[in-house]
């Protein structure tokens, strides 16, 4: 049906002269445009969102606490290249996991959680301090005069 418009288009503008090169090079415009927003909102942060997931997966460590796909919690025990090994539960069961099917790391998030607590607690600080100083000096050029 689009093909039908447009070749409607390309006819009634060929009877008009140079109006079907302008309506042609704006719905042109238009697809570069839609497919630029489209990849900017949807296929760039797919891609983002993948990359920090297979770094998680190369970053653990034995120790780490983590969560499979399935929901399952445990402790890194062993770590191959394609599979890990986690122990489970308080009677320590081990079961063979492929890397692939780690959701999160509990132990790598609760470490960033820290850091970004500290990090607010110390901006937190330093706009307090710049307060008290700002009062101080108001309160000082007060006494000046």
């Amino acid at each position: 049906m689009e093909s039908i418009l447009l070749m409607a288009q390309s006819s009634g503008a060929a009877a008009s002269g140079t109006s079907g090169t302008n309506s042609s090079v704006s719905f042109i415009i238009m697809m570069v445009v839609l497919f630029g927003v489209m990849y900017f909102m949807m296929i760039r942060p797919q891609k983002k969102r993948q990359k920090e997931e297979q770094e998680m997966r190369a970053s653990l460590e034995i120790g780490d606490e983590i969560v499979t796909i399935g929901g399952i919690v445990g402790k890194v025990v062993t770590i191959r290249e394609n599979d890990i090994v986690i122990e489970t539960g308080s009677d320590r069961n081990k079961m063979k996991i492929e890397r692939w099917a780690v959701n999160t790391n509990k132990t790598k998030m609760e470490q960033r959680q820290k850091e970004v607590e500290a990090a607010r607690e110390a901006a937190k600080a330093k706009k307090a301090e710049k307060k008290s100083k700002k009062k101080k000096d108001t309160v000082d050029e007060t006494k000046k005069d």
